[in-house]
């Protein structure tokens, strides 16, 4: 029986996907839910299984565009398993007793093959010499006809080599200056489009702060170990904190909260906080569901369980779709400061960067607290630069003083120890 294999759709508006990759070749046997294919739509990386056990021919090629619901593959689930045996050689072995003599004749056949010897190119007064057009191009470049090797007759330097010529910038040579063109996969092409999209379709604007993150590294400090102790290997980290602050501030700018929709803004009374992770096929922005409700420990275990999922390749469209705000954290890779894009229709996003200790006055002296610098870009169509501001601070006031307004000074129960 001949299986038709179908593109399945990964998610709801999704009509498309780009085959990435073939994890099979055509004729191999496949198991039932192997992983056959990766492939791409406009939101991520899924990888296709097969439906049924039996040899596979493949109907498109990597990096054919397929409707969702065309077929891609054929299964024969009738062919037997091959029993792993080595195959057999396209062409008949010649006969035990004739093979060393076939060996033999085909070996005295090669030695006595004269290797083949390039004629030496013909030298004339025209080798080396540019063409007057050439000529008058190479002047115009300022480049010397000796650095350029003629493909005219004779050696000639022609229009052409001349035009092609690049002038030395005083660099040394013969380094390697080769180049790849590769396409980008439907996602990154994707990416770049809502990118592109969201600085030309939206007022987008950046506000910036600063934060002492002394009174959260005290906390950490003093409890991580028993946070991790109590709650299976899941890590006290910065995000709780940020993403606790972030859903406060929601709360008292919904604005924020928000989004545009033609002449309308919608608004949401909850808080579904899309966290930028980074995964092998590049970073993706899974979302935390009502993270206005979750724990410390429950942001954590969320931000892993999905950071995991995204590491491993199992991260799905679902996964991705929704958010209300976003955090992303380009800290991790080193980043002192930046203006990041808003993931569209979201009206903001906030930027974390890296901690350095610096110098700061802290009533009326100067002390050396670690410091980092955080930045919310935001659609001014809809958030106006009051409450741009206001909640940006609020999350700042939120951050330098997680005991009271995060925690409701009792650190211990807000960790759940």
């Amino acid at each position: 029986m001949i299986l038709e294999m179908k593109v399945p759709s990964p998610g709801e508006s999704i009509k498309e996907v780009e085959i990435a990759t073939w994890l099979v070749k055509d004729g191999d046997y496949v198991e039932k839910d192997q992983a056959i294919a990766e492939v791409d739509s406009d939101k991520a990386t899924l990888e296709l299984p097969a439906e049924a056990s039996g040899i596979i021919t493949l109907k498109a090629e990597e990096g054919d565009a397929v409707a969702v619901g065309a077929v891609v593959c054929h299964i024969d689930t009738a062919a037997a398993k091959p029993d792993g045996a080595a195959p057999a050689p396209v062409a008949a072995a010649p006969a035990e007793e004739t093979r060393g003599a076939a060996e033999s004749s085909a070996a005295k056949k090669v030695e006595a093959a004269p290797a083949p010897v390039a004629a030496p190119a013909a030298t004339t007064y025209a080798s080396g010499a540019p063409s007057p057009a050439a000529r008058k191009i190479l002047d115009e470049k300022n480049i010397a006809p000796e650095s350029i090797t003629g493909t005219g007759k004779a050696g000639r330097i022609t229009k052409e080599d001349a035009v092609n010529a690049v002038p030395s910038m005083g660099t040394p040579t013969g380094g390697s200056r080769g180049t790849e063109r590769t396409k980008l996969s439907m996602l990154r092409r994707k990416v770049a489009e809502r990118l592109v999209a969201a600085k030309n379709e939206t007022a987008m604007l950046t506000t910036f702060n600063e934060v002492n993150m002394t009174p959260i590294n005290l906390i950490r400090n003093e409890y991580k170990d028993a946070f991790k102790a109590k709650h299976g290997g899941v890590s006290l980290g910065y995000m709780s904190f940020f993403t606790k602050a972030v859903t406060r501030a929601l709360q008292l700018y919904p604005d924020v909260n928000s989004m545009m929709d033609g002449d309308y803004k919608v608004a949401y009374d909850f808080c579904d906080i899309s966290i930028a992770v980074s995964g092998p096929k590049g970073l993706m922005v899974p979302v935390v569901r009502n993270a206005e409700n979750l724990t410390f420990r429950g942001v954590e275990a969320e931000i892993k369980r999905l950071a995991l999922r995204a590491r491993d390749g199992q991260i799905t469209v679902d996964d991705m779709t929704g958010g209300t705000f976003t955090i992303t954290n380009g800290g991790v890779f080193g980043s002192m400061l930046s203006t990041p894009i808003i993931n569209p229709p979201q009206s903001g996003i906030l930027g974390m960067h890296n901690i350095i200790e610096r110098p700061i006055a802290v009533n009326g002296k100067v002390e050396i607290h670690p410091m980092m610098y955080v930045a919310l870009s935001y659609d001014h169509r809809i958030i106006d630069g009051r409450e741009s501001v206001g909640f940006l601070v609020a999350v700042k006031e939120a951050l330098e003083n997680p005991m009271e307004l995060l925690m409701d000074n009792n650190p211990k129960k807000a960790l759940e120890l």
